[in-house]
């Protein structure tokens, strides 16, 4: 049964964060085009470019005098790109939205199957992968990881090796857009809403052209991000690691207690006294750290900061038109 209002043509909106793309976007473009082709709705194209240096923006001005559906959205700088996502769905008109890469991993081929789930009822239907088609065995391996560590700790069921691109109905979109925090891992917040959600499977080819602007340090980040933002298990485990080494110190002071007593008190010992408090401060070290992350976020929220500035937002064809008929509908008598 199709989620669409009968009251109103459907819109789906296709939101396309990029950084630096210059290489990539009019190929990206060129493929998304000819995968959506057969849709039977109107359409919005958002790039969102995020503050880009290079010629990422003048090619997307250039594509948007040759396509009226593509709505341009400048950010100030550089945000990232979970903030970007979250820029693009507070301005993303449509009935339902998809976000996707332009790096061409994703494949736009797949948009119409996650549409049709989209009309079957599902309020998120996300791409799964099944193969990580053109990156390092150390990134698949600490991924594999990274999905799977989150999927235990957190109290929300995230989706095992699925990444930003996925389609969300109007509901959806509009539970996210509710979120102010600022440190953000779009793909937990997916998962936190709830809904009704469905995987599609799919195999990840690999960058199409330009490179990469995830390092390792970023995706460390991000992955802090990730496991600060949805549980408190980092806290838990310093505590109880906490409680482990003070039970063993308590009993290792017994048995000296009882070695002295029985056997005198030998000027031996000095190595494994250095072990001990080198120990002892690696742990406080370490809980001390684990605070300080919890604590540093705790610091940015409460400064109550925008997430984003706009340099310039100029909507395409379909997107003016929805956005004129809800103030024309604001503004009506009741």
């Amino acid at each position: 049964m199709s989620l669409l209002n009968p009251d109103e043509y459907p819109l789906v909106s296709i939101v396309v964060p990029v950084f630096n793309e210059e290489a990539v976007v009019p190929e990206f473009h060129q493929a998304l085009t000819e995968a959506i082709s057969d849709l039977p709705f109107a359409l919005e194209l958002l790039y969102v470019n995020d503050g880009s240096t290079d010629d990422t923006l003048s090619r997307i001005k250039a594509l948007r005098q040759q396509d009226s559906r593509i709505t341009l959205l400048d950010l100030s700088r550089n945000f990232g790109k979970e903030i970007a996502i979250t820029a693009g769905l507070h301005k993303a008109t449509g009935d339902a939205v998809i976000v996707i890469d332009a790096d061409m991993q994703d494949p736009p081929e797949l948009i119409p199957e996650l549409v049709r789930e989209w009309q079957n009822g599902y309020d998120v239907v996300y791409a799964q992968r099944t193969h990580r088609k053109g990156e390092s065995i150390v990134k698949r391996t600490t991924a594999h990881f990274f999905y799977r560590f989150i999927k235990r700790v957190n109290k929300i069921e995230m989706p095992e090796d699925s990444g930003d691109y996925r389609i969300l109905s109007r509901r959806a979109v509009d539970a996210l857009n509710t979120f102010n925090e600022q440190h953000r891992m779009m793909k937990g917040l997916f998962a936190w809403i709830g809904y009704k959600q469905k995987a599609v499977r799919y195999q990840r080819d690999p960058r199409h052209a330009g490179t990469s602007k995830w390092n390792y340090l970023k995706l460390w980040n991000l992955a802090v991000d990730g496991i600060t933002s949805f549980t408190i298990a980092p806290l838990k485990i310093s505590t109880y690691l906490g409680l482990l080494t003070a039970s063993c110190a308590f009993a290792y002071g017994i048995y000296m207690i009882i070695d002295t007593l029985l056997h005198g008190n030998p000027v031996a010992g000095y190595p494994s006294l250095i072990v001990i408090i080198l120990m002892l401060g690696g742990v406080q070290l370490v809980a001390i750290g684990i605070l300080g992350e919890y604590l540093g976020r705790v610091f940015n929220e409460t400064k109550r900061r925008p997430l984003y500035f706009i340099n310039e937002y100029a909507p395409g064809e379909e997107a003016s038109a929805r956005l004129m008929s809800r103030d024309f509908s604001a503004h009506s008598p009741k």
